[in-house]
């Protein structure tokens, strides 16, 4: 398929067909990532801005060297020190921006929707790297490309998300993508962090971590986002980590050689025992891998490559 989109903001509005062509792109970038010399001429000449209004070391450094690889020259506003902290608005951020010849911005902010925004109006394009409680599509499409690369086809595959759902938007960005895959997706956590109208995007809610795992092919841990701890949300780091951290001795449960996911950081012991984050059956370093060649392919693709990529 051609590609026609100027911006990545959601995978709620991303059809079957232009996931599994990203997904189809990020392979050739992965073979890219694995040589000695990581570097194509694609994208020389073209820029790309990062534009972090919360903090994020990792999914920042996975875009900067995601388009460093393709070539392509990269800046960041550092939000903290620019004229933002001076009461800019994030139009006058834009038009700045704007002015600069940028041809693509990657934005993560508080705000739900803020990535829409910019992408109204500007003329470059836009890639969303979290917005408020909304979704992360570029950490939802590198989930779904681990999965596939063990699993093969997605359909009918039985997927776990464990922990905060309510202040998440990895798990939104999941649920939108692997249910447009046909996969089997349950949402669980204590009652007060699984948001009860999340049952309306065809997934299943539950409570019950341990009554969930038979049959799981996946078992993804979410952060545990100690900072919202203090507002009465679960009793205790204690009694969570009883009945929803993932231990080896939990996943047998499971009856099946269950691929364990995190998008990290880790809270090592309450969402995850070290134990099995260090396992074989955890795919953790392998997401950031790959979070690398699924940005390298989105910027690739949004930057007005086709299809094929060329060495």
């Amino acid at each position: 398929m051609k590609w026609k989109r100027k911006d990545i903001l959601d995978l709620e509005s991303l059809t079957q067909e232009e996931i599994l062509h990203i997904l189809h792109t990020a392979k050739p970038m992965k073979e890219i990532l694995l040589r000695p010399i990581k570097k194509l001429p694609t994208l020389r000449g073209k820029s790309m801005m990062n534009l972090f209004y919360e903090n994020s070391t990792r999914t920042r450094t996975s875009f900067e060297t995601a388009a460093k690889v393709l070539s392509a020259d990269t800046s960041s506003i550092a939000v903290a020190q620019s004229s933002v902290s001076k009461g800019e608005t994030l139009l006058d951020t834009a038009k700045t921006i704007e002015a600069m010849r940028v041809d693509l911005v990657v934005i993560r902010h508080s705000a739900s929707g803020a990535a829409a925004f910019l992408a109204e109006n500007l003329e470059a394009g836009v890639i969303n790297a979290g917005d408020g409680q909304h979704e992360h599509p570029t950490q939802g499409l590198l989930d779904m490309f681990t999965m596939q690369e063990h699993l093969g086809e997605l359909s009918g595959k039985k997927i776990l998300i464990v922990g905060d759902v309510l202040h998440s938007r990895v798990a939104r960005s999941n649920v939108w993508g692997l249910t447009k895959m046909g996969a089997e997706v349950v949402l669980v956590g204590p009652p007060t962090l699984v948001p009860p109208e999340l049952k309306v995007l065809g997934v299943k809610l539950s409570h019950d971590l341990d009554a969930e795992l038979p049959g799981a092919d996946v078992v993804m841990a979410l952060r545990l986002q100690l900072e919202r701890q203090q507002s009465g949300l679960f009793p205790s780091l204690r009694e969570y980590s009883q009945l929803y951290c993932l231990t080896m001795e939990r996943l047998k449960r499971t009856g099946k050689d269950t691929l364990v996911m995190h998008p990290g950081p880790m809270n090592r012991g309450v969402e995850i025992s070290s134990e099995l984050a260090n396992s074989a059956q955890a795919v953790i370093e392998e997401q950031v891998t790959n979070g690398v060649a699924v940005r390298m392919a989105l910027i690739y693709l949004l930057m007005g490559g086709s299809g094929n990529v060329v060495a």
